[in-house]
């Protein structure tokens, strides 16, 4: 049967804020980060405004090689270990689990390269480590005392939730007891707006930027880059009893899986993404009609909103749950999607909250609860899905605590 996972602490940092209660005004106030990017004024963007991950790490000579992604997650893991009650000596066996994304800052490191000529005076002799997808976890790691088995996670926008899903596998057959997992991802820099620009992924319409970001909604053109970071701290349920820890929710499955289909587009019958997010909720031991509320991945772009659609109808069943879409609120953080909005998941299941979809006019699907107006409303469930690049799937069911 496997033991049971709980999560005891969390840290976050986004463009909503950084605490529960900031958070929650945010949802109630309607209040959004959203504005025009200074690199490309042409194109919305949802910063964290007033970021300092010196606020968290107090004196630090390491930070100097942190990418901004990489700080969101040295930022949030150590908001979790401080909620955590946890010391360093219950820490040195916890495992450590980190989403992470490439760093397109390209332009930022190297503003002048010519003939692939990149050395110059000023160059940092430790410049590689802002591109090295596990520098976060090797600070964390120092910051913290974890040397528990670890994993850097590189699945695009599945790759936060895809790690906390690997933490509670290795903590319910037994191979750990503690972990932390979750990650951060910026691509707010030029190099990053200008990838996904080319692609044509990016809201470039005449919208104003609070108007950008409209998952599910017939006229969505794109999505809007985000940013921010989330960490979790999970535990054995009978350990985390004994410690007398709070417990904000239960980890009862998790799926994964690949589309087999293209680089960048979805699979458009979505039955990898559906693979997926059935098999968390057969671990879990719940049907898609039971699920109280589906936290989905929500891009706003024609492609992968139109997958995830058939994929919602598919399983709801005659129960029909609520489905919200936070990338509406936050734009979208890429490889951090996934921690970023399973903390705001958690405290809104704490708080009975659901958010509406902003923006959302004329639905792509009338079979599904689209959120379109705020709710107060009990649930103890959750479904959280997610689908990057590449076909990357996952997906995770929360238990709300007993």
């Amino acid at each position: 049967m496997g033991r049971r996972v709980v999560i005891t602490s969390f840290g976050i940092v986004s463009s909503l804020g950084s605490s529960e209660e900031v958070i929650l005004e945010s949802f109630r106030a309607g209040r959004t980060a959203f504005a025009l990017s200074t690199f490309y004024p042409e194109l919305p963007v949802c910063p964290v405004e007033g970021f300092n991950v010196r606020y968290y790490t107090g004196p630090c000579k390491e930070l100097r090689y942190l990418n901004r992604g990489a700080q969101f997650s040295v930022a949030s893991a150590l908001a979790a270990i401080k909620h955590s009650g946890l010391g360093k000596d219950c820490l040195a066996k916890a495992g450590l689990f980190v989403g992470a994304a490439p760093n397109l800052d390209i332009g930022g490191e190297f503003p002048e390269i010519h003939d692939g000529k990149m050395d110059r005076d000023d160059l940092q002799a430790l410049w590689i480590l802002r591109f090295l997808p596990n520098t976060a976890a090797s600070l964390i790691s120092r910051l913290t005392g974890i040397r528990g088995e670890n994993m850097t996670v590189c699945t695009a926008c599945a790759a936060t939730l895809q790690a906390i899903g690997e933490a509670f596998t290795r903590i319910k057959a037994g191979r750990l007891d503690l972990a932390l997992a979750g990650g951060g991802n910026s691509s707010l820099s030029p190099g990053g707006l200008l990838a996904y620009k080319k692609l044509g992924a990016l809201y470039s319409g005449e919208k104003g930027p609070a108007l950008a970001m409209r998952p599910f909604d017939s006229e969505r053109g794109g999505f809007v880059a985000g940013e921010g970071g989330g960490f979790f701290v999970l535990e054995e349920l009978e350990r985390a009893r004994e410690r007398g820890a709070h417990i904000y929710a239960e980890i009862c499955g998790y799926g994964c899986s690949l589309d087999a289909f293209g680089m960048v587009a979805p699979a458009p019958d979505g039955e990898s993404g559906r693979a997926a997010v059935l098999s968390a909720l057969g671990e879990a031991k719940i049907t898609g009609s039971e699920i109280g509320l589906i936290s989905s991945h929500g891009t706003s772009t024609i492609l992968n909103d139109e997958a995830e659609k058939l994929i919602i109808e598919s399983i709801q069943g005659a129960g029909r749950p609520p489905v919200i879409a936070l990338k509406s609120w936050t734009g979208h953080c890429a490889a951090a999607c996934g921690a970023v909005e399973l903390a705001l998941s958690i405290i809104l299941m704490k708080n009975s909250l659901l958010p509406e979809i902003r923006n959302l006019r004329e639905p792509c699907s009338n079979k599904i609860d689209f959120i379109r107006e705020p709710r107060t409303a009990s649930f103890s469930s959750i479904l959280i899905e997610n689908f990057g690049f590449g076909g990357q799937n996952c997906a995770l069911v929360l238990r709300g605590p007993e």
